[in-house]
């Protein structure tokens, strides 16, 4: 059963769909992406899943019952990318005082405050200021207040921002470990390299609606354009053949697309009979962000072309 389904989703600002008739599945356990460009709709969606937003259609279904803001959102932590501590407060109470708004008592929250400051190296921040913190200090905090309740449905929009590689890749560790743990995770950055290395399942919208839902592999595979990359010893001048189309030549290697009607091992075949010596030979799946900017750019084209006919 999945932990969080949203049902035909859709809130209207004004004459604005910012979201328009979404509806998709989380199951529990997994790594969750949440894509599209600025003004798409991620944040008003968020804002409905926290409780935030109630929307004007469709039904939000967590745990497996009609969501209830009151009583359900102490079971989810957000983490959104603005940030929003208390400036002037201490580090150590501020992180105390937001767990116990979670529901932890004051003794839980002060063995779980101390767990995670510990594995994340923030011991002798206790007594420091929010204003005192770098940025990517500070999104350490936030991220420590996010989880350290431990909610069934922790929600992080760009969690790695402002942080340097190594406490960018910490905090990757903590969240595959919360996934292991049970935790289900929605993902929402603009980064799409750290699409592919942390989510299981991706969902992109733009305009407000849904254009793309779909494992990150299948999501590869349903796009790829037949692209190989042949490593040879030697590349000979004016190499041509019906099996393929050279695309670009980059030293000792081919990168070719195969035609319709013939297979890798037809391309392969034909370089073992010209007696050329294959040191390498890989499919080209194209990036999550290559598929980004062709969907997104693809429904901006088709949204002129209905607004030309109006």
């Amino acid at each position: 059963m999945p932990l969080l389904e949203l049902r035909h989703l859709k809130k209207y600002y004004a004459t604005q769909k910012a979201v328009d008739d979404i509806s998709f599945s989380i199951e529990k356990g997994s790594i969750f992406g949440l894509l599209g460009p600025n003004g798409a709709g991620k944040t008003t969606l968020l804002r409905m899943i926290t409780g935030i937003f109630y929307p004007d259609e469709g039904d939000i279904i967590f745990d497996g019952k009609i969501f209830d803001p009151a009583n359900d959102i102490i079971k989810i932590g957000y983490m959104p990318e603005e940030r929003g501590l208390y400036k002037k407060m201490k580090i150590g109470e501020q992180a105390l005082y937001l767990a116990q708004l979670k529901g932890l008592k004051k003794a839980d929250a002060m063995e779980k405050i101390k767990f995670w400051f510990t594995r994340l190296e923030m011991q002798s921040w206790w007594n420091k200021k929010m204003e005192d913190l770098s940025k990517g200090m500070s999104q350490k905090l936030q991220f420590v207040i996010t989880v350290l309740h431990e909610p069934k449905l922790i929600i992080l929009d760009e969690p790695f921002s402002g942080l340097d590689p190594v406490n960018a890749n910490l905090i990757k560790d903590e969240i595959y470990g919360l996934a292991q743990r049970g935790c289900t995770v929605i993902f929402s950055t603009h980064r799409m390299e750290q699409v592919e290395e942390i989510c299981d399942h991706i969902i992109l919208i733009n305009l407000g609606k849904k254009i793309l839902d779909g494992t990150v592999q299948q999501v590869k595979q349903d796009f790829k354009e037949n692209k190989f990359s042949i490593q040879l010893g030697g590349v000979p001048a004016n190499i041509s053949s019906n099996f393929f189309e050279v695309l670009d030549t980059q030293a000792n290697k081919l990168i070719v697309r195969i035609n319709d009607g013939y297979k890798s091992n037809d391309v392969l075949q034909y370089f073992i009979q010209k007696n050329y010596n294959i040191e390498a030979f890989n499919e080209i799946l194209p990036s999550l962000n290559d598929i980004f900017i062709h969907l997104v750019e693809g429904t901006k084209a088709v949204s002129r072309s209905f607004q030309k006919v109006d």
